[in-house]
């Protein structure tokens, strides 16, 4: 099966040049409905990015300078996963092949619906942010109405990141992939694909959703007497942070008669168009299994002294752990000089570490 993940790595990996397509910037129309004039030079970077969709090479053709960012947004999404799951014995590792986190990803798993959420909420971020920075031809400032609880003597302005934008063309493009996939009703495919587009959903709602205003003071000395305010972007952390706390509290779904996803379990409450769902158990990452892509716990470091995922036992799966001492150089006896710069001097300390067997 090839992902989504995929696509978007192989941007990372392969864009090589960056040219504007002089589209008209007061023109918002959904990319899908523009007409099919594919830009000259167009063609040659599109069809080297391999894995692209139909509706992906239209897209690429259209708007050629968006690639970029679309594979940024992407490593900004597999960072934090990798991030997020530092302490976990599925740690969001890639590998050096086309699947980018290997094999774990033909799997309907909690893990599976973490990394497309995460990478669609980069895309939505990196493309937001862009058109703030007038990256990007065919958009600009965010066009965000004034917020009704913003103080009448506050100015609406600035330049804020052009989070609309973002989310339709984020929609467009990493949807696209799935939404040309034709698979028979109630198949296992048919319900990877709702639960790909489920998930995809729920990142971006996450990336608009915790967007912000932010504010500058204007005045004599600092006074704040006036201030602009325009809409402002999250920090990707928090993102990542809400985004695994969706991925703690995520649904177990399955195909119904009618071939629509459905909780497994009724009692709970059906998640909502912001949760992520999905339709396969975690395989086992204690142990490396090459057919579910399982990395194994050997090798990793873990805390001896803690009682979370991070701790040895948890982390080892009971197999135990080795010790070994390391040596860490770090800054240390920092003093500052006027003026103006900061010396230190370089420390060294033996420290314990401990690594499953």
């Amino acid at each position: 099966m090839t992902l989504c993940n995929y696509t978007m790595i192989n941007i990372i990996r392969e864009y090589k040049c960056k040219r504007s397509l002089g589209m008209n910037p007061m023109n918002p129309m959904n990319p899908v409905q523009m007409s099919e004039v594919y830009i000259i030079g167009a063609q040659p970077l599109c069809s080297q990015l391999a894995g692209l969709s139909q509706g992906q090479k239209k897209l690429c053709q259209l708007y050629q300078d968006h690639m970029q960012f679309i594979g940024e947004g992407a490593k900004t999404g597999i960072k934090e996963c990798q991030y997020q799951f530092r302490h976990r014995r599925w740690n969001c590792s890639t590998v050096d092949n086309n699947s980018v986190f290997g094999r774990v990803m033909q799997i309907g798993s909690r893990e599976t619906a973490f990394t497309y959420a995460v990478s669609a909420a980069g895309v939505v971020n990196a493309m937001s942010r862009a058109c703030r920075e007038g990256e990007l031809s065919s958009c600009g400032c965010s066009r965000a109405a004034r917020p009704k609880d913003l103080p009448r003597d506050w100015l609406w302005g600035g330049c804020g990141d052009n989070i609309e934008y973002g989310y339709r063309f984020a929609k467009e493009f990493v949807d696209a992939r799935e939404r040309e996939r034709v698979y028979q009703r109630g198949s296992y495919e048919s319900a990877r694909i709702m639960m790909n587009l489920h998930n995809n959903e729920a990142g971006r709602r996450t990336v608009y959703n915790l967007a912000d205003v932010a504010c500058k003071c204007h005045g004599v000395s600092g006074s704040c007497s006036l201030k602009t305010c325009w809409l402002q972007l999250a920090d990707f952390r928090k993102v990542g942070d809400a985004l695994k706390e969706k991925y703690d509290s995520a649904a177990a779904m399955k195909l119904n008669s009618r071939g629509k996803l459905v909780q497994v379990n009724s009692r709970f409450n059906a998640p909502t168009i912001h949760d992520l769902v999905y339709i396969d158990p975690s395989p086992d990452y204690c142990v490396r299994n090459e057919s579910t892509g399982s990395l194994g716990t050997q090798g990793r470091l873990c805390n001896k002294t803690s009682e979370g995922m991070d701790g040895c036992e948890l982390m080892c799966c009971g197999r135990g752990y080795d010790q070994f001492k390391t040596v860490q150089r770090e800054r240390c006896h920092c003093k500052f000089h006027w003026c103006c710069y900061v010396k230190c001097k370089l420390c060294t300390e033996i420290v314990d570490q401990f690594v499953c067997k």
